[in-house]
């Protein structure tokens, strides 16, 4: 370090500095006009879906048959924390969750891995089994979502026009998946008469057979004549409905119309899989997502153009409407947060001028850009966009990049006024104070260690926060030790006026208090403890948050009706709501998903798994107050009018999504016994006044009719249970014979009973079946009818059922919190389950839990690195000793600041308090380091803690100023508030704890004894 002066060397080389900083300002404005812009980083979701189907199996047979086939097999799967599956009648669907610490970059391996998986284990499966289905795009988002809708025009005319512009779209560079969503496929009913075809002596499943075979494509030849090739086409298949009702069916040797004994009806699809409103009309919904590492302002512009074009040409009749439109709130929230950073350079400026004076204060406003440029090309290149994390980053940086720029100009106008050359002022900063500068710097740099190696979830969302801080403490350094020395002998006067060396008022004040902690040592050391081991105490009052919800004006509304409900019973659910919000003020407009959820618009959305018992409410407001109005107003007209659906209004979240807030997860082997234990569970839950809308995830059995065949009279009959069930089947649920092939699309042609015989379950009794020669043969004369009752639905957590009690909060409190409240109730109702039953704690502090556990691995590594560094620096123990007790006092500050704020210790509010580590402990190396210079001069220890202490105050006070007042734009928002009070009042602590309780410490560790009075 004494060898080579870097400083010296910058000065020796003016030009090409100069060059180099003129390079670094115009690098970072084209980094800053071309980076990406996002309003969350991305983080990957490491779930899978794998559907399954077994048609005609019951939920049991289903679980045994399918689904704990998959989940046994996937227990292989070395990278697998946990499956959850729900499992219904003929169909299962598991969930495969990947461990936290699983890399992204390996996740398409994995899936394969699974596809493979599921081929090894498909021979095993019964015969009747249907396939998989894989779903690895769980995570894929959709930031702009269209709804279509239609005055006039046919579902089918309507999606034709919505596939043109699809078309549209797709050829956008930038455009990645474009999808249709809330589509109804057209379908032709064959709605039979069983009485009629019983009169006829027809047989259903004959007729069936005809219609089939006139429909076929199947060759008819090639004609070879001479040189000519001619193709032979065989016509009579169906065109349309028409064609179907002129079919003649021919029994005895006497022909019947097709219309003699069905009704047909073309139309859609009914019932349907899933329904999608807009402001409660039928619409069809167009889903664009974009190519990764594509600018999001830039191609919404880009679609934007192509939306305007499409309206133009659309026919009179059909509206297109921007449901979500991500550029847009990417822009405003970028926008939001580049103001905020403004804000914090201007509050630093402020800070530096007033400081340091007009010329001082230019040099460390010019080190400024210079960062932050650096800093910017480093993003661009390493893939980091500005978004919530990294702007939140960079402002929280601020305070600390401009400390070693401030420590260099002080140092040199303090060799200024001893009357030194501006060279030789600006080359002795390299010389006294450039290491203990850099290793405060990976000091601080270190605290944010625990932040860049946590492998979970919200680690990876929160990953940006320390490359970008990394990087920009790092720049500062280089920046106050190659560009701050010339800049300073450019800006600063050839002659600096000594100050007066008498104190100030403010001064002298502080003088006073130093003295006093020096001489009363023990009991300041005393004191600080104490006040350390209150706010240790204080921290049991702190609300403890994983992370806040979202402060965007979108009100979700979940609708989860009991698990047999039909999809109608669900649409009538869904009109009575759009009924409660329609013409309300704080609606701007809304969108309906029934029968499923909204696609992902935002990577922390939480999709719900398909069902007919649910649906989703997505209702835009003009901000976050009329939200929350809206929010009570909903939830009060649910409590009054929809007794027995399960209604959440809620907020979007930030960072990895978890639903209901307080869970509770209750397994067990047999379902009866565990139905049992969690309504008692829920019991315990509901007892807490705090919460409300206690449910559980499924709990609700269905009823069944359950039929025994007569096996030796059916047999006498010639009839098989194949031919019943695929009669009943072709009843009740349709069977579709063959499909009228219309431009590109098919349409199923679909055969059913009327609906009297298909919407009664009495119908049943009177139900008569066709015998192999027509004759009518009644289903009550081979089988027995037994109506029960069984699980409508499964869900199973690592092939255990497991159970879901869940919670929402009626007030301002946090869930740890009341799950502390209810600790001891759960713990009693845990002691009374029987043996293989347990129940554990999900929703909120699962999540934290899961996400602080990292944190927790990796704060050793942080502190041995930032012993290390302590160690490079002191070369003492003792030293070392007194730099790192002054680490955790920050705790001091931050419950000070927290309590009275009321704001929650979150996830980013811990990475804040172990960030204040690194600040606490530079600090301190910059004092210790004055006062052991200061005794290597000759200063008797007690002078040299003394004036030590004394001139370094300005430097940490300035740089505690600076790193404080920087977070004042950020501690409104809803995401950083908590962490900027946090680092707030740990600042301001940790300047006091330096100041006055290291100096203290000093003098206790190394037992020096009191000055002559006067002396100091």
């Amino acid at each position: 370090m004494k060898r080579f002066n870097l400083s010296d060397w910058a000065l020796g080389h003016r030009s090409f500095v100069w060059f180099l900083m003129i390079v670094c300002l115009v690098a970072g404005a084209y980094a800053y006009v071309t980076i990406g812009r996002e309003e969350d980083p991305n983080f990957a979701i490491k779930t899978m879906v794998v559907s399954a189907s077994l048609p005609g199996a019951s939920v049991e047979e289903t679980v045994d048959q399918v689904t704990d086939r998959i989940e046994k097999k996937l227990q292989e799967l070395p990278e697998l924390d946990f499956t959850r599956s729900i499992t219904r009648p003929g169909q299962a669907v598991v969930y495969v969750n990947l461990l936290a610490t699983t890399k992204a970059r390996e996740l398409p391996r994995i899936w394969q891995r699974v596809r493979d998986m599921m081929s090894d284990i498909r021979p095993d499966f019964p015969q009747e089994f249907q396939g998989f289905r894989f779903n690895d795009d769980f995570g894929d988002v959709y930031g702009n979502l269209f709804a279509f809708t239609a005055d006039g025009f046919s579902p089918r005319e309507l999606r034709d026009h919505v596939e043109t512009v699809k078309r549209e779209i797709q050829a956008l560079p930038d455009a990645g998946k474009v999808e249709l969503y809330g589509t109804r496929d057209e379908a032709i009913y064959l709605d039979f008469s069983l009485r009629k075809l019983a009169a006829l002596g027809l047989n259903e499943q004959a007729v069936l057979a005809t219609l089939q075979t006139q429909n076929a494509i199947l060759p008819s030849g090639v004609i070879n004549a001479g040189n000519e090739r001619v193709q032979v086409q065989l016509g009579g298949q169906f065109t349309d409905a028409q064609s179907l009702a002129d079919v003649n069916l021919r029994v005895g040797g006497r022909f019947f119309r097709l219309t003699d004994v069905a009704s047909i009806r073309r139309g859609y699809t009914d019932p349907p899989a899933n329904i999608f409103r807009y402001d409660g009309r039928d619409a069809i919904g167009l889903r664009v997502g974009m190519k990764p590492g594509a600018n999001i302002i830039d191609f919404g512009q880009e679609l934007q153009r192509v939306m305007a074009r499409a309206r133009a040409e659309m026919p009179i009749g059909i509206a297109i409407h921007q449901v979500a439109d991500q550029p847009k709130v990417v822009e405003h929230a970028v926008g939001g947060f580049l103001r905020a950073l403004f804000e914090a350079v201007a509050i630093v400026l402020i800070v530096s001028f007033v400081s340091l004076g007009l010329r001082a204060g230019l040099v460390v406003t010019v080190t400024i850009p210079l960062v932050l440029a650096i800093t910017f090309v480093v993003m661009k290149y390493s893939g980091i966009s500005l978004q919530r994390i990294s702007l939140g980053a960079l402002i929280i940086s601020l305070g600390l990049l401009v400390d070693d720029a401030m420590i260099t100009i002080e140092t040199m106008i303090s060799r200024l006024e001893k009357g030194e050359t501006r060279r030789r002022a600006a080359s002795y900063a390299w010389t006294s104070i450039a290491f203990p500068m850099l290793s405060g710097t990976l000091v601080t740099v270190a605290g944010f260690i625990p932040i860049g190696l946590n492998n979970s979830a919200a680690g990876e969302f929160t990953f940006s926060l320390f490359v970008v801080i990394a990087v920009s403490l790092l720049v500062s350094w280089i920046a106050a030790v190659l560009f701050a020395p010339l800049l300073g002998v450019t800006l600063l006067p050839k002659n600096w006026a000594h100050h007066d060396p008498a104190p100030g008022r403010l001064r002298r004040t502080f003088h006073g208090v130093l003295r006093a902690a020096m001489r009363f040592r023990w009991v300041t050391i005393a004191a600080t403890l104490a006040v350390f081991g209150l706010s240790v105490f204080g921290m049991r009052y702190v609300e403890q948050q994983f992370f806040p919800t979202s402060d965007r004006p979108e009100l979700i509304v979940d609708v989860n009706l009991p698990d047999n409900a039909s999809i109608a019973d669900t649409t009538a659910t869904v009109d009575r709501l759009e009924g409660q919000v329609r013409g309300d003020p704080d609606a701007l407009f809304w969108t309906s998903y029934i029968g499923t959820s909204a696609p992902r618009f935002i990577l922390s959305y939480d999709v719900g798994t398909p069902a007919p018992n649910m649906a989703q409410m997505v209702v835009q407001t003009p901000g976050v107050a009329a939200r929350d109005r809206l929010k009570a107003k909903i939830r009060a007209y649910a409590d009054s009018h929809l007794p027995g659906v399960d209604l959440v209004a809620k907020n979007l979240e930030i960072g990895p999504p978890v639903g209901r807030p307080v869970q509770y997860r209750l397994s067990g082997p047999d379902i009866g016994v565990l139905r049992d234990h969690a309504r008692d569970l829920a019991a315990v839950v509901g007892s807490n006044p705090h919460l409300r809308d206690v449910v559980m995830d499924w709990n609700a059995p269905a009823r069944v009719v359950r039929i025994e065949v007569l096996q030796d009279k059916a047999r006498q009959l010639g009839i098989t249970p194949k031919d019943i069930a695929g009669s009943l089947n072709a009843i009740f649920s349709g069977q579709v014979i063959t499909q009228l092939r219309d431009k590109t699309y098919l349409v199923d042609i679909t055969a059913r009973g009327d609906k009297a015989a298909r919407h009664s379950i009495e119908a049943l009794n009177g139900l008569q079946l066709s015998g192999p020669n027509g004759a009518a043969v009644p289903l009550s004369s081979l089988a027995v009818f037994h109506y029960d009752t069984q699980p409508s639905v499964i869900y199973q957590r690592n092939q255990v059922p497991t159970i879901t009690v869940k919670a929402a909060i009626s007030g301002p409190d946090q869930p740890a919190t009341l799950v502390k409240a209810l600790a001891p109730q759960i713990a009693a109702f845990r002691a009374s389950l029987p043996p293989g039953y347990a129940v554990a704690i999900g929703g909120t502090v699962e999540s934290s839990a899961q996400s602080q556990a990292p944190i927790a691995a990796v704060v050793p590594v942080m502190l041995l690195i930032i012993l290390a560094l302590v160690m490079m620096q002191m070369q003492s123990f003792r030293l070392a000793f007194i730099v790192f007790c002054a680490a955790p006092l920050g705790l001091i500050g931050v419950v000070a600041a927290l309590l009275p704020s009321g704001a929650p210790l979150g996830f980013v509010a811990i990475l804040g308090v172990l960030a204040l580590i690194g600040i606490l402990i530079r600090n301190s190396i910059i004092l210790v380091h004055e006062i052991e210079v200061l005794r290597a001069d000759g200063m008797p220890a007690w002078d040299a803690v003394f004036q030590a202490s004394d001139s370094r105050a300005r430097p940490i006070l300035l740089t505690a100023a600076a790193a404080s007042l920087a977070l004042i734009p950020i501690a409104r928002e809803i995401f950083w508030g908590p962490m900027a009070y946090a680092m707030m009042g740990g600042i301001i602590a940790g300047t006091i704890v330096t100041l006055v309780f290291v100096p203290a410490l000093y003098l206790a560790v190394f037992r020096v004894k009191p000055a002559p009075a006067g002396l100091a």
